[in-house]
């Protein structure tokens, strides 16, 4: 069976007057303060934006997400069960939340999306699996998918500055080929790059830049139809 690239990644068309934006990288790359920042943002400008996170607490608390994200011995559990955890709960999440508030014109943010899940099956290898990329014509596909960056060593360093999370198991190796994964896929599917290395400020500019950009063409195209 031959490698699968992320060119086979194909998507459901978003088909909704709302809009998708979704924030994805390693931990520690600013997604919260990119999130927190948009939100306001959008709220100063009477746009209420419906906030949600991929995977659900429904998969963050079970035990078998627990055990691999923070301990070295993984061995109690198949990785491949865990993917296919969080696939189901990401189809699950975007039938019952996602594509009814898209239905409705909501803008809704995602703190990671179905990208992450990609990036992180293939940083461990799991790259002839077909599943997941069948999987994928389920997922809506975002209005703008943002891919923040960070060197891993700056990413790392802003993990441990969390009280709770200062002794953390983390695989240093796993988290280089993470970002390598997170560029190509966001090269791929014509991600944004946020570089989150510079002042939050400037990278947060680059959102908005980004964001209203969007967001007036999506008003042109709507202003363009009703003359029609």
């Amino acid at each position: 069976m031959k490698n699968l690239q992320v060119e086979n990644l194909h998507m459901k068309e978003r088909a909704y007057p709302g809009f998708l934006f979704t924030f994805c990288g390693l931990d520690g790359c600013g997604k919260t303060s990119m999130i927190k920042r948009l939100t306001q943002y959008l709220q100063s400008r009477n746009i209420k934006p419906v906030l949600t996170k991929q995977p659900t607490e429904a998969v963050r608390q079970s035990p078998i997400f627990r055990t691999y994200m923070n301990s070295p011995n993984n061995e109690a559990y198949s990785y491949r069960s865990l993917s296919l955890l969080a696939a189901s709960d990401r189809i699950q999440h975007t039938e019952k939340e996602i594509e009814p508030a898209l239905k409705n014109g909501s803008v809704v943010i995602s703190d990671r999306y179905f990208y992450s899940c990609l990036a992180n099956l293939r940083a461990r290898g799991f790259v002839k699996d077909r599943w997941l990329y069948e999987i994928a014509q389920f997922i809506v596909k975002p209005s703008i998918s943002f891919f923040l960056d960070v060197p891993v060593e700056t990413a790392v360093k802003r993990v441990r500055q969390r009280e709770e999370e200062k002794e953390r198991y983390i695989d240093m190796e796993l988290q280089y080929r993470l970002r390598e994964e997170y560029l190509k896929i966001a090269e791929t599917v014509g991600g944004v790059v946020v570089r989150t290395g510079q002042t939050e400020e400037e990278s947060f500019q680059m959102v908005v830049k980004w964001i209203n950009r969007r967001l007036h063409e999506e008003k042109v195209k709507e202003d363009k139809g009703k003359l029609v």
